[in-house]
């Protein structure tokens, strides 16, 4: 295997810590029934935070690697799009999602010791964030579809 056949793989491998953890923490999360299975489900999210966030890092740098071997630049409007919709996705995360979800975990870590019912008020944040997590979750699938069928 080759720099192109290892760039590749690294790349997948950094797309799979990005995708994986935006589509599998909501879901444990919406599984927690007590506060203190919420508290341990934004505990773990909280851990695994850095690791979309070196996915990403690494995303971007083999991207570009692979982009000036093939010598495609930006000539290809897949690759145009699927950037603009990734810039789109990262806004969305860090502007919308993580603020709120640290408002919410602060809201979880005071109420651990009040007894183990979830707080009325996560409730009401929480549906403000699942329209937004569920559009990022549709921007990967649709990023991740532009970059395996390369439809235009």
């Amino acid at each position: 295997m080759g720099l192109f056949g290892f760039l590749l793989v690294l790349h997948i491998l950094a797309s799979i810590a990005i995708i994986g953890p935006a589509f599998v923490m909501p879901i444990i999360r919406r599984f927690a029934r007590t506060a203190g299975q919420l508290h341990f489900a934004f505990d773990i999210t909280t851990r695994f935070a850095i690791v979309p966030k070196i996915g990403g890092v690494v995303l971007i740098l083999t991207g570009v690697w692979l982009m000036i071997l093939t010598k495609m630049g930006l000539s290809q409007m897949w690759l145009n799009v699927s950037i603009l919709l990734s810039l789109l996705m990262v806004v969305m995360i860090d502007g919308w999602i993580e603020p709120r979800m640290k408002r919410i975990i602060k809201i979880i870590s005071e109420s651990q010791n009040q007894g183990n019912e979830i707080p009325a008020e996560f409730g009401q944040l929480i549906k403000k964030i699942v329209p937004i997590e569920t559009i990022a979750q549709l921007l990967m699938i649709a990023i991740l579809v532009l970059m395996v069928v390369k439809p235009f």
